[in-house]
C-alpha cells in the first residue's frame, strides 16, 4: 500500500513494474510472448535453439542452473536438454502459483533433475540455499528484464549476482537490443490490446487488493519509445479529469495525465558489455540472430 501511495503522490505518477505481475498478469504476459508483433520472446528462443549447444558448454556438466523469474519453462529446457548432469536447478519467482506449476511440471519432465524452488522478489536480497555441492553456479536471466531496471539500477542489480556467485560463475543473460522505432512501438502496441490489457491489470489489482476505485474505462494503455533514453516507456493514461480513491487517499487526474508502470531500455552489444565489466563481470561470449535484434550474452564473475 505505501509503495503505491508514494508512487501515486509523485509529480510524475508511477507505478512499480512488480506490480504487473499477479496471477492473471503473468497469465496476460505469457499470451504477449506469442504474438506476431512481440518479437523479443521468439527472437531469445531462436537463439537459445540455435546455439543452445554452445550454451550448455560453457555453462559446463555439473553446475548449479539458478533461474532468476521462472516464468515459463520453453526457455530453460532448451539448455537442460543438453545439460543432463546440472547439479541443481533454482527457478526464483515472486508468483508463488506459478513457481509452483512450472518446477511441477518440469519435474515431471527431468525426473533426475534437483530443483529447488525458490519465492522471492529476486530485486530484494534473498539467499540462496545450500545443497552441499561445490559446483559452479550459473545465473540464467533470460527475456531482457534487465531492461525493465534503469541502467543504474540494472548495473547495482547486476553487482549483487556477481557478489552472490564466486569468481568464475557465469551469468547467461537476455538484452534486447535497439532497432528501429517502428518495430519497437508495434511491439507494446498490439493488435489485439494484450499489451494493454496487462497494464491495466495494475489497476485491477489495486482495486482488488487496496480497496481502490479505478473505473477502467476512463483510462488507457500508452506506450512509445524514448530516443533520448533509449527505452519503451509504458504508461496509464487518463482519458477525463478526475479523482481516484485508495482507502482514505485521494488522488486527482487531469485528462492526458499518465502513470508511469515501466520501462523497457533497448542496449547496444557494446554498451551491455561495458555495464556488464563495470558490474565485476567479463563478457565471454554473446549470441544473435540474423537482424541483430536480441543478445544473449555468457559473462563470468571477474577475481
Amino acid at each position: 500500500m505505501e509503495e503505491v501511495l508514494k508512487g501515486l503522490n509523485k509529480k510524475q505518477k508511477q507505478l512499480s513494474p512488480k506490480f504487473l505481475y499477479d496471477q492473471r498478469g503473468s497469465e496476460l504476459f505469457e499470451k504477449i510472448t506469442t504474438l506476431p508483433e512481440y518479437y523479443v520472446t521468439r527472437t531469445e528462443i531462436s537463439i537459445l535453439k540455435q546455439y543452445a549447444l554452445e550454451m550448455a558448454d560453457v555453462v559446463g556438466e555439473e553446475a548449479v542452473l539458478v533461474e532468476y523469474g521462472s516464468g515459463s519453462s520453453t526457455k530453460i529446457k532448451l539448455l537442460l536438454d543438453h545439460l543432463p548432469n546440472l547439479s541443481a536447478y533454482m527457478p526464483i519467482d515472486i508468483s508463488k502459483e506459478f513457481l509452483k506449476q512450472s518446477a511441477e511440471a518440469l519435474a515431471r519432465e527431468y525426473h533426475a533433475l534437483k530443483i529447488i524452488a525458490i519465492c522471492a522478489d529476486y530485486t530484494s536480497a534473498f539467499n540462496l540455499p545450500e545443497i552441499g555441492s561445490h559446483s559452479k553456479k550459473v545465473a540464467f536471466f533470460p527475456g531482457s528484464t534487465i531492461g525493465n531496471f534503469d541502467p543504474l539500477y540494472a548495473q547495482k542489480f547486476l553487482r549483487k549476482i556477481a557478489k552472490m556467485l564466486q569468481t568464475g560463475d557465469g551469468l547467461l543473460i537476455g538484452v534486447d537490443l535497439k532497432k528501429d522505432r517502428q518495430t519497437l512501438h508495434d511491439a507494446y502496441n498490439d493488435k489485439q490490446g494484450i499489451t494493454a490489457a496487462f497494464n491495466l491489470n495494475m489497476l485491477t489489482r489495486i482495486n482488488n487488493e487496496l480497496g481502490a476505485n479505478f473505473e477502467f474505462n476512463q483510462f488507457q494503455h500508452k506506450a512509445f519509445y524514448n530516443e533520448e533514453f533509449g527505452r519503451i516507456e509504458m504508461h496509464i493514461q487518463s482519458l477525463v479529469d478526475q479523482e481516484v480513491a485508495i482507502g482514505e487517499n485521494s488522488f486527482s487526474f487531469k485528462r492526458n495525465e499518465t502513470i508511469h508502470t515501466e520501462n523497457s531500455y533497448k542496449y547496444t552489444i557494446h554498451e551491455f558489455q561495458t555495464m556488464a565489466k563495470e558490474s565485476g563481470f567479463k563478457p565471454v561470449e554473446v549470441w544473435t540472430d540474423q537482424n541483430e535484434w536480441f543478445s544473449v550474452h555468457y559473462l563470468t564473475v571477474n577475481g
